[in-house]
């Protein structure tokens, strides 16, 4: 009976038996949809210019490496407690010391397998299935992503150039009083924008978060990428904000995977519990990478200013190119540009761009989905010559 039924599954009946979980049905990461295509074409023998992954170009730095290396040396690498090894966890502390002026103890800081795994961490921990979490549109497409995958619900909110496309506190008050929210999540330096909430701004969210009850996840992995002035973390205004912060950006090290998390002394046992069982700990060897990279904020700062000049370009190009009507550009490394003077499909137009000037860059669907058409995602992380070449490029396909 077995066997029969076997042999009918393999012939295309009873294949309704067998699916995915409700919980997969998410829409695709378009920046990976692009650079799959990317790397075919590359696989052909053509050249691309990437900017359509948020990857820093840099290398890390050589101390970096090198404590990797000293650490190869060891026979064996063990699990480490899952919040992480104490070295890094007093780093962190001390960096939140000294670039911000606040004290954090090191039993709040948590060691994650990338900034990824601390957003499955908190949303697991402190939400019920069925809750409710505001989100910013345009916003990182993962947030509404694994909110679904978790049986969460992500409440967008559209942004626009009246509040310098940040949440405001009086929008967040009308979204709690229409849908029940548990929480907000929000991101400053923000992606795919690259804006940044004032510190007036960020304290009003934090103020409203105390007096509604509401979690606030503040999401600060591209900060060190600030190009203007102001930028803070939500620790100085509120002790139950959840900071989630990441090396993949400032630090150059997204394939390392490695995070970190701030957390409210209420939540600290809860998330190593779910640590615990979901990933053990984070990587032994990225955690002590990570500890050397704190201690390299010259050689970062050097990688800083390789952005700004990035940034300088662009922003002098694309305005001849057709591609001026930008936003705030005031941190991390990208440009999200209105292009509907151009094209009213930014998945068409990423295509052609793609096929035709060999340029790779995210179309604005994939941040928000209903005006994303209009929009398309630029990095400048990569090399400056490279960015020259891209300008060359666009100009030529677009001129």
């Amino acid at each position: 009976m077995v066997f029969q039924m076997l042999r009918q599954i393999g012939s295309g009946d009873f294949l309704f038996m067998f699916k995915s979980s409700t919980r997969a049905e998410v829409f695709p990461f378009q920046a990976m949809e692009v650079m799959q295509a990317a790397n075919k074409m590359e696989a052909q023998g053509k050249r691309v210019i990437h900017m359509e992954i948020g990857e820093p170009g840099a290398p890390v730095p050589e101390k970096v490496r090198e404590a990797a290396l000293q650490a190869l040396k060891v026979p064996k690498f063990s699990y480490t407690e899952a919040m992480g090894i104490a070295p890094l966890k007093s780093g962190i502390c001390d960096l939140y010391r000294r670039r911000y002026g606040v004290q954090v103890a090191p039993e709040q800081v948590m060691i994650t397998t990338g900034s990824s795994a601390a957003f499955n961490l908190i949303f697991l921990s402190a939400f019920e299935v069925g809750d409710k979490v505001a989100l910013t549109s345009p916003g990182y497409p993962a947030y509404r992503n694994i909110l679904k995958s978790l049986g969460l619900e992500g409440v967008e909110l559209e942004v626009d150039e009246s509040t310098r496309w940040s949440l405001s506190a009086a929008q967040l008050r009308k979204a709690h009083a229409e849908h029940g929210l548990k929480g907000v999540l929000l991101a400053s330096p923000a992606n795919p924008t690259g804006t940044m909430m004032t510190p007036e701004a960020l304290k009003e969210i934090c103020e409203v978060c105390e007096e509604l009850g509401l979690w606030f996840i503040s999401d600060e992995i591209y900060q060190g990428l600030s190009f203007a002035a102001g930028e803070e973390t939500a620790l100085k205004f509120s002790k139950n904000a959840i900071i989630i912060n990441s090396f993949s950006k400032y630090y150059c090290m997204t394939g390392w995977r490695i995070g970190w998390m701030v957390l409210p002394q209420v939540l600290c046992r809860p998330v190593e519990k779910v640590a615990q069982s979901l990933y053990i700990s984070a990587p032994h060897l990225s955690q002590i990478a990570a500890t050397a990279a704190l201690g390299c904020e010259e050689e970062y700062d050097t990688i800083k200013a390789g952005y700004a000049r990035n940034r300088a370009l662009l922003l002098e190009v694309f305005p001849r190119l057709g591609l001026g009507k930008t936003l705030p550009v005031d941190g991390a490394f990208y440009i999200y540009v209105d292009v509907s003077e151009l094209s009213d499909d930014s998945m068409a137009f990423c295509k052609e761009m793609l096929d035709k000037a060999g340029v790779a860059a995210t179309p604005g669907i994939d941040f928000d989905l209903q005006r994303g058409h209009k929009f398309v995602r630029f990095s400048f992380a990569g090399s400056y010559e490279d960015m020259q070449e891209a300008c060359q490029r666009l100009e030529a396909w677009l001129g």
